[in-house]
């Protein structure tokens, strides 16, 4: 699987990209057919502790699932993403085998 990994407004650093490679890699485990993930990481400018936007697009055949989530920072709100995508593809794949 292809990431993609973009964050306008700032620079990530090397530390933070190969920990959202990492998390997205584990996705594979629960679909097999997963062809790109485009990660967006974003700060709002707000005077809230849970300012960081992570916005992930995980691209399958017949469908891409997106997920936004919130957090104090990058690592906790890419953590609760890929948690969620976790659970969608756990569900689309059992949907798929009840068609089999």
């Amino acid at each position: 699987m292809k990431v993609n990994v973009q964050a306008p407004n700032f620079t990530a650093k090397d530390e933070l990209l190969l920990f959202v490679e990492k998390r997205l890699s584990k996705l594979e485990q629960f679909y097999d057919k997963i062809i790109f993930a485009d990660v967006f990481l974003k700060v709002q400018k707000t005077s809230e502790k849970e300012n960081k936007n992570v916005e992930i697009l995980l691209s399958i055949p017949k469908g891409d699932l997106i997920v936004k989530k919130e957090g104090k920072s990058f690592e906790e709100a890419t953590d609760v993403c890929v948690q969620s995508l976790e659970r969608q593809l756990k569900k689309r794949k059992q949907k798929q085998r009840a068609y089999l």
